[in-house]
C-alpha cells in the first residue's frame, strides 16, 4: 500500500472502532491534500465499496458498508495521470509494462492511460508498478468490521505464505490469538485444504497421464496463472486440472461444516480479491485482506503478535500443504501423494515449474508447441511463488526460508497421513480414495473453466 493510503486506511479503521467515522470522512474528503472527487474515490476503495461521489457521499458510503455487496472490479484508477511517467524506449509506462494481459492502454487525446476492463483480470501488478499511487485496489476491512461489530462468526483463513511475515519467531498460535483479538471467531490454515487438493491432484494425474505426451497443468494456487491460461493460452485449458484453489476449497469446506460462518482469506495477493468473485466459484470466500492490510489493522489496534501468549491448536496441516507457499511446493506435495497412492504411476511423474509472468508465459508457449519434457506443469505469477507476492511484509528469500522451515518441521509429513483430514473428509462424505474419483462427492473441490 502506498504510504499516504496506508495512513488513511489506518485512520479510517481507527475511526470506525472509535465511532467517529463520519467526522473522519468529512475531514478526509475536505482535505487540501486531495482533490475532493479523488478523495472520495480513494475513500471508497479503502472502504471496499463503490458509491456515487456526490453531496450525499458520507451517507452513501455508510449505507454501502452496511449493505455490502460484492463489486466485480478490484483495481481502480482514482485519478488521471500522464503517460510521461517513466516510459521505456517503446513509450510504455510502468503500469503498462507490468500488465500481463496488455489491459492498460493509452488515451491519446487526454494524454493519459486507461484500463480496458474486458482485458483486465484484477491481478494488481499495475498497482505495485505505479509510483504515483493513482491505481488502488479495494480494501474490504470496513465491511468486515461491520460483521465483527454485529458478532457474526467470521473465520480468518490464512495463506501458507503467512509464516514468518510478522517475524521469524512469531508462531501460528500467536497469529491465531492476534486474529481473535481483532474479533475473528478463529483462524484456519489454508494449507489444510491444500492437503485435500494434493490428493485430488494426484488422482487427476493418475486419470489423465498414461503415456509420453500426456499432460496435466495444475490449477492450484495462482489466479494470475489461471488468468493467463484462460485469456492467452486457451488451447491448453483442456489439460488444466478442474480443481479449485486452496483458498476456495477453504471457504467451501468451512461453510459446509459451519453454514452460518463468513470466511475472510488473508494472503499476499491482490489477485485473490478478484478470484473470490469469479462467477463459477463466487460465494466461497466473502472477503480478502492482504498481509499489508492486516498489518495496518494490527497497528491501529496495538496488536503485536510476537508479544502474545498464543492460542494453541493441534497440528492438522502437512509439510506438503505448507510448501504451497513457494514455487515448486505444489509439485513436491503432489509427487509425494502420487508415490503413496499410485506407486507405479509415480515412476512417470515429471514436473516443471515457472514463476513470474515472463517465465510462466515462456513455459506455456513451449507447452503449446509441445516442446517441454514434463507431464505436470506448475506456474505461479509472482517470482518465488506466493512468498514473493506484492503484499508480503518480508523479502521473498526470507519468506521462502520461513515457509520451508515451518513446513519441514510439520508433524504430518504427507497429506495422506493426516488423521484429522480423514475425519474432516468423512464429514464431507469422502471416505476413500475411490470417493475422490466420484464426480458428485468431489464437487466441493472442483470448478469449471
Amino acid at each position: 500500500m502506498k504510504k499516504k493510503y496506508e495512513e488513511l486506511f489506518k485512520k479510517l479503521v481507527k475511526s470506525y472502532y472509535e465511532n467517529n467515522f463520519d467526522e473522519t470522512l468529512e475531514e478526509i474528503i475536505n482535505s487540501k491534500d486531495f482533490d475532493r472527487e479523488e478523495a472520495m474515490a480513494v475513500v471508497s476503495a479503502l472502504c471496499g465499496v463503490d458509491v456515487d461521489k456526490d453531496e450525499n457521499f458520507i451517507y452513501n458510503i455508510k449505507k454501502a458498508i452496511t449493505n455490502y455487496k460484492v463489486r466485480e472490479k478490484i483495481v481502480e484508477k482514482v485519478s488521471e495521470c500522464s503517460v510521461s511517467c517513466h516510459t521505456d524506449e517503446d513509450g510504455k509506462t510502468k503500469c503498462q509494462l507490468s500488465c500481463p494481459f496488455n489491459a492498460i492502454l493509452k488515451e491519446p487525446i487526454k494524454g493519459t492511460t486507461y484500463i480496458d476492463m474486458d482485458l483486465c483480470t484484477d491481478c494488481g501488478m499495475c498497482i505495485e508498478a505505479c509510483d504515483s499511487g493513482r491505481l488502488l485496489d479495494r480494501i474490504e476491512f470496513v465491511p468486515i468490521m461491520e460483521l465483527l461489530k454485529n458478532n457474526q462468526k467470521v473465520i480468518a483463513a490464512v495463506a501458507p505464505a503467512i509464516t514468518g511475515q510478522w517475524g521469524p519467531d512469531v508462531t501460528m498460535d500467536q497469529l491465531r490469538e492476534a486474529f481473535i483479538k481483532v474479533g475473528f471467531a478463529d483462524m484456519f490454515e489454508v494449507a489444510f485444504t491444500a492437503d485435500m487438493l494434493t490428493i485430488k491432484e494426484a488422482v487427476e494425474f493418475d486419470k489423465h497421464v498414461h503415456k509420453k505426451g500426456d499432460l496435466m497443468i495444475t490449477s492450484c494456487c495462482c489466479p494470475m496463472w489461471v488468468g493467463m491460461l484462460k485469456k492467452v493460452y486457451s488451447e491448453l485449458v483442456k489439460d488444466v486440472s478442474p480443481s479449485v484453489s486452496p483458498m476456495i476449497a477453504a471457504g467451501r469446506v468451512v461453510k459446509e461444516l459451519n453454514p452460518d460462518a463468513k470466511v475472510v482469506f488473508i494472503g499476499p495477493c491482490i489477485a485473490k480479491k478478484a478470484e473470490a468473485r469469479d462467477k463459477d466459484i463466487a460465494g466461497a470466500i466473502d472477503y480478502v485482506l492482504t498481509f499489508e492490510e492486516v498489518k495496518g489493522i494490527f497497528d491501529v489496534l496495538d496488536i503485536e503478535p510476537g508479544k502474545l501468549a498464543g492460542v494453541p491448536s493441534v497440528e492438522y496441516a502437512s509439510r506438503g500443504g505448507r510448501l504451497y507457499a513457494r514455487t515448486g511446493g505444489v509439485s513436491i506435495a503432489v509427487s509425494e501423494a502420487i508415490e503413496e497412492l499410485f506407486p507405479e504411476k509415480s515412476k512417470m511423474f515429471k514436473a516443471i515449474q515457472a514463476h513470474g509472468v515472463v517465465e510462466c508465459k515462456k513455459m506455456l508457449t513451449h507447452a503449446q508447441a509441445g516442446e517441454i519434457d514434463a507431464n505436470f506443469i506448475e506456474g505461479m505469477g509472482c517470482v518465488g511463488g506466493c512468498v514473493g507476492g506484492p503484499k508480503v511484509l518480508i523479502p521473498r528469500d526470507q519468506g521462502k526460508k520461513a515457509a520451508d522451515d515451518y513446513a519441514y518441521s510439520s508433524a504430518v509429513k504427507v497429506a495422506t497421513h493426516s488423521d484429522i483430514m480423514d475425519e474432516v473428509l468423512k464429514k464431507l462424505g469422502i471416505e476413500s480414495l475411490e470417493d475422490f474419483k466420484d464426480e458428485k462427492k468431489i464437487e466441493i473441490f472442483e470448478r469449471t473453466f
